[in-house]
């Protein structure tokens, strides 16, 4: 491994700088979900331009395509023709706060608390993410004033809406995105302090179920017995889907699963596994069971298994409630499928399933929001080789080979528009850090390991043959 120690010395002399760069471009509340103000989306958007011009890449532009927030694009090709290219991705939108009252301190005024975590949202997912590869682009070009490679980056606006008009921006700005290597940085470590390479990711299917039973709400008093009530039926359709220790119960929904391989699940059995830690991070009860298919470890129920949630359920609210009989009750359903399943067959069964043998006197119907399948990579080669050094470095230890249970819908076409180039899923989101969740935080030394990592990955990947 080269001597970087320059470089490094730059980034650590800029460190407080770049952590005031995460807090002002968290405290921008841009959030891509509807009804949430596109302005917002718009200054963000340009935060992050001006953010990568000083770092030092050129070409910075703030791109537009009809119907969507917007893109930033910049690029630094100054070690020429024959250097290999990486393409960094980031997105600069973030999740609606949630629930106001259950933060400690504002979603949108970062602070960083005696725990040396910053809280605030957006600050893991993903807004380190595209701080932290700044920081390390502005140290290599300080202290050599140059990169030892081409660099392009590419930082999105709408990833947490399901990215939907990546797939056209890709294709219309294609020959300028064209790279040897993407590094996604919008992923997790499993553990504080432990570097991880994801190589894999579950699809999701998401399906709304509405049940009728009348066309307006009657008095549950005068009208109950005889008549149906849909809150009721949906209660019943929905828990077919699951058995009581919470393993799917759709007929034939895990048939076409993958199995793994003996090395893979070698590579599982190896990784760390704290079962109460698990159970506080993820804020269950002390001692509480773990749901689920028991024959399977939690990180094969976690990665390589599909998991079925309702992630809405609606029919009256307590606060408006009264003793009526409601007309329509409404659930979202969705299923994580494991890689390499069927999402548009998972969908079938499932919307099949939801509607079969309805309960008496009501209406049954379903709406797929959602089907996209996930993504594996076999983690070997230079690139994923440069990545690994690339970690060890930066954060001291050896890095561990991990799936991810959530979805990235865009790596696989990602990956294909760009001819089947390797796939760099690094990220700073770690087990306590709650992204999505009230209360968001970045482990702040992990933050600054990762810039660490960065340096160093790019004077590993240009060794990478182009």
């Amino acid at each position: 491994m080269r001597d970087i120690s320059d470089v490094l010395a730059a980034l650590e002399r800029r460190s407080d700088e770049s952590v005031d760069e995460l807090v002002e471009l968290s405290r921008i509340p841009g959030v891509s979900a509807a009804g949430f103000d596109a302005a917002e989306l718009e200054r963000s958007a340009l935060a992050v331009a001006a953010l990568l011009s000083r770092a030092g890449l050129q070409n910075v532009e703030v791109l537009r395509i009809p119907g969507a927030h917007p893109y930033v694009v910049g690029d630094w090709l100054g070690a020429g023709p024959d250097a290999p290219t990486a393409l960094v991705y980031a997105h600069h939108d973030v999740q609606p706060p949630g629930r106001l009252e259950h933060w400690e301190t504002p979603a949108f005024e970062p602070c960083i608390r005696p725990d040396g975590r910053l809280y605030g949202r957006g600050v893991v997912d993903d807004k380190a993410g595209i701080v932290l590869h700044t920081a390390a682009i502005r140290a290599w070009l300080e202290a050599r004033e140059g990169l030892p490679l081409n660099l392009k980056f590419l930082v999105e606006g709408e990833e947490e809406i399901g990215s939907g008009h990546l797939a056209d921006f890709l294709r219309g700005y294609r020959e300028r995105l064209q790279s040897d290597v993407l590094v996604l940085s919008d992923t997790a470590n499993l553990a504080t302090g432990l570097p991880s390479l994801t190589t894999s990711l579950r699809g999701i299917v998401s399906l709304d179920v509405t049940v009728r039973a009348l066309d307006h709400p009657i008095h549950s008093g005068m009208w109950g017995g005889p008549v149906p009530d849909a809150a009721a039926a949906l209660t019943r359709i929905c828990a077919r889907l699951v058995d009581d220790r919470g393993v799917i119960a759709v007929a034939g929904l895990s048939d076409d699963v993958p199995p793994l391989t003996q090395a893979e699940r070698s590579g599982l059995e190896a990784l760390p596994f704290d079962a109460e830690a698990f159970r506080s991070d993820a804020g269950m009860g002390g001692g509480a069971e773990f749901s689920g298919e028991a024959e399977y470890s939690v990180y094969e129920r976690l990665w390589y298994r599909p998991a079925l949630a309702l992630t809405a359920l609606e029919a009256m609210p307590l606060a408006g409630a009264a003793n009526q009989l409601v007309s329509q009750a409404r659930a979202r359903v969705s299923v994580r499928t494991a890689p390499g399943q069927d999402p548009q067959r998972v969908a079938a069964l499932l919307a099949d399933t939801l509607k079969r043998d309805a309960p008496v006197g009501v209406r049954v119907s379903t709406r797929l929001h959602a089907a996209v399948p996930g993504w594996k990579t076999v983690a070997e080669g230079p690139a994923f080789e440069a990545a690994r050094r690339a970690l060890a470095a930066g954060y001291g230890c050896e890095p561990v080979t991990i799936g991810c249970g959530a979805t990235i819908p865009f790596v696989g076409p990602f990956v294909e528009v760009l001819g089947g180039v390797p796939a760099l899923l690094l990220g700073l989101e770690d087990p306590p850090c709650n992204a999505h969740g009230e209360n968001e935080s970045l482990d702040l030394s992990d933050f600054q390991r990762a810039s660490r990592a960065s340096a160093h990955l790019w004077q590993e990947l240009a060794e990478f043959p182009p």
